[in-house]
């Protein structure tokens, strides 16, 4: 079965399965050597399933790896040992969080308001427990952080939309935003392999005030407190953003959703990016076929020369959809990959994959189905 089928199956994205290819904890049965992809047997269902509760546990991954093919006794003993280490690290924070909730005490009166209300202003940020992450370059953190912000949005109903969430696990870091037509995402290599497993969804406003200092930095440690991130610049300066509260949308069973692509075009980001600021009105059709791209209508568009694999299709975007994933796409040519007319668009560089937005288009008379 493909990797999606097989991630359903399982309960693991496809990243992570890539990853435990990778790590060589969960091998694929077959791997295409022309295309890459990764084939699963039924039988690695059970295997892999194991492989995701262990996870869950907060196992390490060496262990992981010595349980699942470790015998029934060896493998009950190393689950146990897991589990009285990770009681030990909960007791532990029952009693920071004791100390924390004293503090918040101290600076706030019941009878003048309800907790929802009370201000995190209030609380030196400077003064509250942080548990280490992970280390990133801070001129690779910084760009990051401002190729995956244009995909955020400011939804009262939705806080979280305006958030960049982040997610530390080890071998990657991942920044992801959405606004619910576009769907951002950048994986960054840490300096160092985090310590800890941690995601949360960061105040994107701060965030993007934070860049300036963040991108003077050398390197920048990320640590995680009950209600911001800290990120520990050099000369002990630091810079707080706080964490937005809500579920953030499940963007992960969207991408493994997906259908397959249909279409590949590679062509010149700056030409493209050109024909769309000429472009006169607020949506945009792009015309593929094996003899490239034409925008606009039939005959009255802008031609692009490109490199065009699979079938021709008509997809129509709102340009403030469309412009900003193909402005963020990192490289000299631009790769778009089309699943039809009513289809998310994949929108990449043509040599790095680091960083990928999914774009939604529209129908002749409606908005941007979310």
């Amino acid at each position: 079965m493909p990797i999606g089928v097989f991630a359903r199956r399982s309960g693991l994205t496809p990243s992570a399965l890539r990853f435990y290819d990778d790590a060589g904890l969960l091998r694929p049965a077959e791997t295409d050597p022309v295309t890459g992809y990764r084939y699963y047997r039924e039988e690695q269902v059970a295997r892999a399933t194991a492989l995701r509760r262990l996870r869950e546990i907060d196992m390490p991954l060496g262990t992981v790896a010595q349980v699942l093919d470790a015998g029934p006794e060896d493998a009950v003993r190393l689950v146990d040992e897991q589990v009285a280490k990770v009681t030990a690290d909960a007791a532990a924070v029952r009693r920071t969080a004791a100390v924390l909730k004293a503090s918040f005490n101290a600076s706030f009166s019941p009878s003048s308001a309800s907790f929802t209300d009370f201000s995190l202003s209030s609380v030196s940020f400077t003064d509250l427990p942080g548990v280490p992450v992970t280390a990133l370059k801070g001129p690779v953190l910084a760009d990051a952080v401002e190729q995956v912000l244009t995909a955020t949005a400011q939804e009262p109903d939705t806080p979280v939309l305006s958030g960049v969430r982040v997610e530390a696990v080890p071998g990657t870091v991942t920044l992801t935003a959405t606004d619910r037509y576009r769907l951002a995402t950048r994986t960054l290599a840490p300096a160092e392999a985090p310590v800890t497993a941690w995601t949360g969804t960061v105040d994107g406003d701060e965030l993007r005030s934070a860049t300036a200092g963040i991108r003077r930095a050398p390197w920048v440690r990320l640590e995680a407190t009950p209600c911001a991130v800290r990120f520990r610049l050099a000369d002990r300066d630091e810079r707080h953003c706080r964490l937005l509260p809500g579920e953030y949308p499940d963007h992960r069973l969207m991408l493994t959703s997906l259908t397959e692509v249909t279409t590949r075009v590679t062509l010149s980001k700056e030409r493209l990016l050109r024909a769309l600021e000429e472009h006169p009105g607020e949506r945009i059709t792009l015309r593929v076929t094996d003899g490239g791209v034409e925008t606009g209508g039939a005959g009255a568009g802008t031609r692009l020369s490109a490199v065009v694999t699979g079938q021709a299709v008509r997809v129509r975007f709102a340009l403030t959809t469309l412009y900003p994933a193909v402005s963020t796409a990192l490289g000299p040519e631009v790769m778009l990959d089309l699943r039809g007319p009513d289809q998310p668009v994949t929108v990449r560089s043509a040599d790095r994959g680091d960083l990928t937005t999914w774009a939604m288009p529209v129908g002749p008379d409606r908005s941007p189905a979310p």
